[in-house]
């Protein structure tokens, strides 16, 4: 087996998030790569630690930040907790810089970013997570990638 195929087999395959059906091959449509990874982060974030039921530490509790005040000291504690959650749940990633994008604060939307590296293939992405969503935002339309 070659090194790219090891790369991709280390990187996984999952399923889409939120899941989807194909009526075609009567299936789960699958994700990989960089999609994945991607997915994972949006899990991991949106998870309240205790909601997973076969790992109860597992999630980030972002929601307990919804209505502290955007200062220094808070920015600081959603940042380490992002990077301990990813630390511990996101194996496969090295989180090179997690900062908060404020410029829609008013709207009551921050988006955070997340730069990584995949272990696996040395190889940079960019993802954006909203923390504060508007109410009946769909989640998808806020998310963008970027590599």
């Amino acid at each position: 087996m070659s090194q790219r195929s090891n790369n991709r087999n280390f990187i996984g395959r999952g399923w889409s998030f939120p899941p989807h059906f194909d009526l075609t091959s009567k299936g789960v449509t699958m994700t990989e790569g960089v999609e994945d990874i991607n997915n994972s982060l949006t899990i991991l974030l949106s998870t309240i630690v205790g909601e997973r039921v076969m790992d109860m530490r597992y999630g980030c509790n972002l929601e307990d930040m919804v209505f502290e005040t955007l200062d220094t000291s808070s920015i600081t504690f959603l940042v380490t907790k992002i990077e301990k959650a990813i630390l511990f749940y996101e194996a496969r990633i090295e989180v090179e810089r997690i900062e908060l994008n404020t410029q829609n604060l008013l709207e009551g939307i921050i988006l955070i970013e997340i730069d990584y590296i995949i272990s696996a293939t040395n190889s940079r992405y960019n993802f954006v997570y909203p923390f504060w969503r508007e109410e009946g935002t769909e989640l998808n339309s806020l998310v963008r990638l970027n590599s």
